[in-house]
């Protein structure tokens, strides 16, 4: 079932939302530096949630940096916000790669992290953006 505005999901529908990522801040910091491999950077982002999901997310990441530009990373994400007309927080918890160009990344609903009117929220989705753009975004999720 497509979300078009408020979604009443009764206890294990899933719902897919889609939407966009604004990031309003990127604070990249060396966490490892190599001679002859990967570096590995720590990553603290502040974005906007837009479209079926609306909100903030602050996110750290641990990416290793490749010298040819490619990266894979892992992070975790609190969003602040509303889902469906329920207003709360969640945490998601991230994976990915680039090739210098793109970003693709999935990600998961951290089981127990829903709070207020999200508790119970799962999910799994993901995450496509050109480097220096904005993500389109998509999340399937049901409530416990």
């Amino acid at each position: 079932m497509k979300h078009e505005g408020k979604v009443s999901a009764k206890s294990g529908d899933r719902v897919h939302a889609t939407g966009k990522i604004e990031v309003h801040t990127y604070q990249p910091e060396a966490y490892d530096k190599a001679a002859d491999g990967p570096d590995i950077v720590e990553i603290n982002v502040t974005e906007a949630f837009k479209g079926d999901i609306e909100g903030e997310g602050r996110v750290r990441f641990l990416q290793t940096l490749h010298h040819d530009g490619s990266a894979s990373f892992v992070g975790v994400e609190r969003v602040s916000g509303k889902i469906a007309g329920r207003t709360g927080s969640f945490v998601l918890q991230d994976h990915g790669t680039s090739d210098g160009k793109t970003v693709r990344g999935q990600w998961v609903v951290v089981p127990g992290s829903g709070t207020d009117e999200l508790t119970g929220l799962r999910g799994e989705g993901g995450f496509v953006a050109n480097i220096g753009e904005g993500a389109d975004i998509t999340l399937d999720y049901w409530f416990e």
